[in-house]
Formats: structure tokens, C-alpha cells, sequence
């Protein structure tokens, strides 16, 4: 334990004013707004630190995190975990909202009487069956009718935290938000809202008009803004700007602090979506072949319907051989901590070097038994299954008994092990969807090419282009980004919403921006619905681009 005054942010990492002051923080609520890229993930992972290591969260309360998707609440805390080391980290609990929310139900289960009465073996579903399964979207509201039930509910809750983390806080919707003031509020708990409200782009979903000043209000929290981004090189730090003038002009980063020409942009005009899917799959060709970026840091954002407007896409980078991932239908599944232990453990097995592979495997087992001793025995059990296989299949040929290693694997882990990976698993009904939609996807990838490394490699994003909507993106970055379709007739309804979801697309590039638009685009193969086949360039979103462009029509 170190003195407070003492602390110094973990890894030598510099934080500005406002994000210092934030992770430092002992008495107050926070209410921190930040731009994409000002590093809202990292001074949650510092301030974990400062109060774990400091003493300010005092053993034995914990420090909860709330997020709204399973990758980010993952991300964040494996960044903990790096930053203060797997002891301190022991008491980081990360969750999304509905996790959070199981977590309380499963925890005081028995205060649900009458008609929401539960067995203790109660499963998550499509459909409500009575003391059975409960539908996800019962999730919260259940656990909001406990803790407004049972005053013991509530106070366990409260005695169990120091210090609660909201992120991606400006998506909170009603009900969301009446979890956490019941939970919390008038309490000696801290609680610290992150989040951005130029990326509002939940606000289908419910998604709560105001948040931050009435969390303030309600929490008597301190306003803070970090303003610096640390994610993209300046011709797109100015583009970004250009748009948050529009949005907010309280938090336009001043022109003083944005220093350098580094970033390029570019915009192209296409006759027909097939000569732009010809020519976006030869650049992609090119920075991954001459200039040598990994395939994972490209990524393709769609407004909406990514199937439809990213077909010919994808059938040109087929052609070319080039791997993706078409994250509409992967990242739900990939994002499981249990596919991604099956995967990591099959890349150990039947590659000869997979580093990160195994990295990733060790940092999943190493909770449930001693470093050295874990380190030693799964090696030992790798090489006895590697030599039991007598591996010299061709690699489309393995998969035929891969899945019998697997199951081995998945006894030797231990069902009490893995439904620690998650809280969704304790329901062993779910857990078991998990395994079986993880052996499909492999499937489903070798099925694309029929080799199985590259299949798992596609699977767990380490050497493929994604493919994905904006929605999708948040909290995502890489060094090429490509946004297709800035029309008209994708980007219609509410214009405030549509220049949101626009901002958090443009924000996930670090290095360079590629916008593009076509002139017509045929009704996809089976499409009955509407459909415009002539298109029209939203001159709103490509103008923003003009004053930085590179190259453009």
C-alpha cells in the first residue's frame, strides 16, 4: 500500500489535468465527459489503481464496473489486471448491466415471491415460463423490484463496493439508470459516469435524454471534461472537430492543442456499388501486402443492414483470399469467454507458434490455480494431446477429431471454472449453447476456406479485416477505417442521431479515413422490401472531409 500524495500513474503513463484529477479522486462523484480516443478506458484502469493500491478502497469492499457491452466490460478488466496485477484485481468486479443485474437476482433470488418466484435453476430464455426462465429483458427489472423490496438487498449491495465505474455512461437508459440510484444513491458509495454524449447513439434503445446533467444532480457529482485524444492523427483530429462544432461546441478541442499534417482522408465517389467493392478491396490489398498493416487493423463500418450494402465486399475479398469477419454474425459469439478459451486452446494444440494464443489461455486459467504450477501442467497436457493426435494431418483434416481434444480440454478446466468465466454460465443450459454455437462458427469459417488455423484465426480476429456497423464500433479502433455508403438513403430519420452514429464511425480511425459513396446500387438477390437503387451523397458528412482531403472526386 503506497500514501496517497505518493501515487503515480501505473506504466509511467502521463494523464492531462482533468483525467489525473478524475483518477485521484477520493471524496466525490464524478461526472466525466470525453471525446473518442481521450482514453475514458484508461483512466478507469488508472483510478482502479490509485484506489486498490492506495488504500482508498479499503479491503474487503470492491470496486465495481459497469458496462454496456461483454468486450468492453472484458477489455477493462484485463487492463485493470495489467495495471495493478491479478492480487488487487481480485477485487475489480466487471459487468455489463445485465450481469449486474443477474448477479443480484441470482444473490437474492429468494426475495422474488408470487408470480416472479424463480428456482434456484432458472434459465434465460425466449420466453417466460413460470419459476422456470425468465426472458433477458427481465433481467433489470427484476433486480430492481429486490433491492427496492428488501432494505437487506440494498445494504449488502452497498457494504460490498467502495467505489462504482459507469461507462459508456451516456447511453443509460430509464430503467438502467433507476437500478443504479436505487443501488447507490444516498450512499457513501463513489460512483465515477464516463462517457462521450457526441456518441448518443442508443437513443432507439431508450437511452436517456440528459444523463449526465441529471446524474450530477442526483449524485452531486463533479463535471469534468478530458479533451485531449490520444487515438488519431491530426488531419483527422480537425475532422472530428469540424463535426463536434456542429454537435457541441462547448467541446471543441481548441486548434492550438491539435499540432502536426500526420493522417490522411479521403473520399470516393463509385457509379455502382460493384466497382466500389473492385477498388476499396484493392487498397485494402495494398496496405496490408505494401504497407504491411495487420488485417485486424482495417475495419469496413455500415451504417445499417451490413449484409445487404457489404455483399459485393465480401464476395471480392473472397476472391482475393483476403480473411474477414463479418462481425454481424460473429462478435456476439466471439466475444464469449468460453469460445474464446476454445479457440485459444485450439490454436495452442495445433499451431506451432501462437504466442498471443497462449498468452490469452494463460491469463483465463490463472485465477482458478497457481501461475507456475498452471503453466507447467497445461503444457504438459498440451504436448501428451498434441502427441496423442500424431499431428501430421493436413490442416483442413484436423477438425475431424478436434472436437474430441476439446471436450477433453473443457473437463479438465471444470464446470465450476467455467461458469466462473461468466455470470451467464451459471446457467448450465447457457453455458452449453455457448460451446455448441462456438463448434458452428468454427464450422461456418471452414466452410469460407477449409483450413482450420486460418478458420480460428478469422474466428478470433487476429488476422481478418472486420467488417461491421457503426453501432458495432464503439470502443473500437484501428489504423484504417473505411465507411461505406455516406448516402442519403442510409442516413435518414433523425439527423442528430445519424451525425452521432457518423462522429463515432470517423472517430475509430487512428491513422486514416476512407468515405464512399455510390450513384446506384441494385435491390440485393431476394430483397422484397424498399429499396433505392439511385443513390444520393450526404453532402452534410462528406463535407466535413473537404478541407483535409488527400485525394477525393
Amino acid at each position: 500500500m503506497i500514501d496517497p500524495e505518493s501515487w503515480r500513474p501505473a506504466d509511467g503513463l502521463t494523464l492531462e489535468p482533468n483525467s489525473l484529477r478524475a483518477a485521484t479522486e477520493r471524496e466525490r462523484c464524478l461526472a466525466l465527459t470525453a471525446g473518442p480516443g481521450a482514453g475514458k478506458t484508461e483512466m478507469l484502469a488508472q483510478r482502479a489503481d490509485f484506489l486498490l493500491r492506495t488504500g482508498t478502497c479499503r479491503y474487503p469492499y470492491r470496486i465495481l464496473a459497469i458496462s454496456f457491452k461483454v468486450d468492453a466490460s472484458r477489455n477493462l478488466k484485463k487492463r485493470v489486471r495489467r495495471r495493478c496485477g491479478p492480487e488487487l484485481a481480485a477485487r475489480f468486479d466487471s459487468y455489463t448491466f445485465h450481469a449486474f443485474a443477474k448477479h443480484i437476482i441470482d444473490r437474492f433470488r429468494p426475495v422474488l415471491t408470487g408470480h416472479d418466484t424463480l428456482d434456484p435453476d432458472y434459465t434465460i430464455g425466449d420466453r417466460k415460463v413460470t419459476r422456470r426462465q425468465i426472458e433477458f429483458i427481465d433481467l433489470i427489472p427484476l433486480a430492481i423490484q429486490i433491492l427496492n423490496t428488501s432494505q437487506v438487498a440494498r445494504n449488502a449491495v452497498r457494504k460490498t463496493y467502495s467505489d462504482v465505474f459507469l461507462d459508456e455512461f451516456q447511453d443509460c437508459t430509464n430503467t438502467q439508470y433507476d437500478l443504479v440510484k436505487l443501488a447507490f444513491q444516498e450512499s457513501a458509495v463513489r460512483l465515477t459516469a464516463v462517457g462521450d454524449t457526441k456518441q448518443r447513439i442508443m437513443s432507439w434503445a431508450g437511452a436517456l435524454e440528459g444523463v449526465f446533467s441529471t446524474f450530477a444532480a442526483d449524485f452531486n457529482a463533479v463535471p469534468l471534461n478530458m479533451y485531449l485524444n490520444f487515438r488519431s492523427k491530426p488531419q483527422l483530429l480537425r475532422m472530428q472537430n469540424e463535426i463536434i462544432r456542429i454537435m457541441d461546441p462547448a467541446s471543441e478541442m481548441p486548434e492550438e492543442q491539435i499540432i502536426g499534417d500526420e493522417g490522411e482522408i479521403y473520399v470516393w465517389r463509385f457509379n455502382t456499388n460493384q466497382e466500389e467493392a473492385e477498388y476499396l478491396v484493392d487498397q485494402i490489398a495494398r496496405w496490408i501486402q505494401d504497407e504491411g498493416v495487420s488485417h485486424s487493423e482495417i475495419a469496413v463500418l455500415i451504417s445499417k443492414q451490413l449484409d445487404l450494402y457489404a455483399d459485393s465486399l465480401m464476395v471480392e475479398l473472397e476472391k482475393r483470399g483476403i480473411p474477414y469477419r463479418n462481425e454481424q454474425q460473429l462478435q456476439d459469439i466471439s466475444i464469449e469467454p468460453v469460445a474464446r478459451l476454445i479457440v485459444d486452446y485450439l490454436l495452442c494444440f495445433y499451431g506451432s507458434r501462437e504466442p498471443a494464443a497462449w498468452l490469452r489461455l494463460r491469463d483465463q486459467l490463472i485465477p482458478f490455480t497457481d501461475e507456475t504450477d498452471m503453466r507447467q501442467d497445461w503444457q504438459r497436457f498440451i504436448k501428451s494431446e498434441r502427441k496423442e493426435a500424431a499431428i501430421p494431418y493436413l490442416v483442413d483434416e484436423r477438425w475431424l477429431t478436434a472436437w474430441t481434444f476439446v471436450k477433453k480440454f473443457l473437463k479438465k478446466v471444470g464446470v465450476s471454472n467455467l461458469t466462473a468465466l461468466s455470470p451467464d454460465y451459471e446457467s448450465a443450459t447457457r453455458l452449453a449453447e455457448v460451446i455448441q454455437e462456438t463448434k458452428a462458427r468454427i464450422e461456418d469459417q471452414l466452410n469460407i476456406k477449409p483450413d482450420l488455423l486460418q478458420a480460428l484465426a478469422r474466428f478470433s480476429d487476429d488476422q481478418a479485416v472486420r467488417i461491421l456497423t457503426i453501432h458495432k464500433s464503439k470502443g473500437l479502433e484501428f489504423d484504417s477505417v473505411i465507411i461505406m455508403a455516406i448516402e442519403n438513403e442510409i442516413f435518414f430519420g433523425n439527423q442528430e442521431e445519424n451525425r452521432c452514429a457518423f462522429f463515432v464511425g470517423v472517430s475509430r480511425a487512428k491513422r486514416r479515413l476512407m468515405l464512399t459513396h455510390a450513384d446506384q446500387r441494385p435491390i440485393p438477390t431476394g430483397w422484397t422490401k424498399r429499396w433505392d437503387v439511385q443513390r444520393h451523397p450526404q453532402n452534410e458528412y462528406l463535407g466535413y472531409a473537404t478541407p483535409f482531403l488527400i485525394q477525393h472526386e
